[in-house]
């Protein structure tokens, strides 16, 4: 990622960024130009709570080249109380001996993943963990 969009996207590194028809009030993530629902053009942007359910799960056990370090870990599928579904990593199962299942709570939380370059620039993503 280069400094200059980096930067751009600075906001959007720190919470989970989508949009809400204003004509139906549907939320949709990622953002959306156009309401899926009904169709309109007026969406304005919103920022989702975090907070949801797990609806399907898996263990990762063979990674991406360069998390080899990370195994075994969780992926899941979160329907947000707000209504969209996100995919994302479990982070924090070893609390308190959590072990995902379908409808468990839990929560976004943004974590640091890697540093780039030589710039040293520092990426995040959102994950999620137990709600608390």
């Amino acid at each position: 990622m280069q400094v200059t969009r980096h930067w751009r996207e600075f906001s959007s590194h720190y919470r989970l960024e989508g949009s809400r028809c204003t004509d139906c009030e549907t939320v949709a993530f990622p953002p959306r130009d156009v309401c899926r629902e009904c169709g309109s053009t007026d969406t304005e942007g919103y920022e989702l709570d975090g907070g949801g359910e797990i609806r399907s799960y898996t263990e990762v056990t063979s990674p991406p080249t360069g998390h080899e370090d990370q195994t075994p870990y969780y992926l899941a599928m979160v329907e947000l109380d707000e209504g969209p579904i996100v995919t994302g990593q479990l982070t924090d199962t070893e609390v308190d001996g959590f072990e995902p299942a379908i409808g468990a709570r839990v929560e976004l939380v943004v974590r640091r993943i890697k540093e780039q370059g030589e710039d040293g620039l520092i990426l995040y993503a959102y994950k999620f963990r137990p709600a608390l």
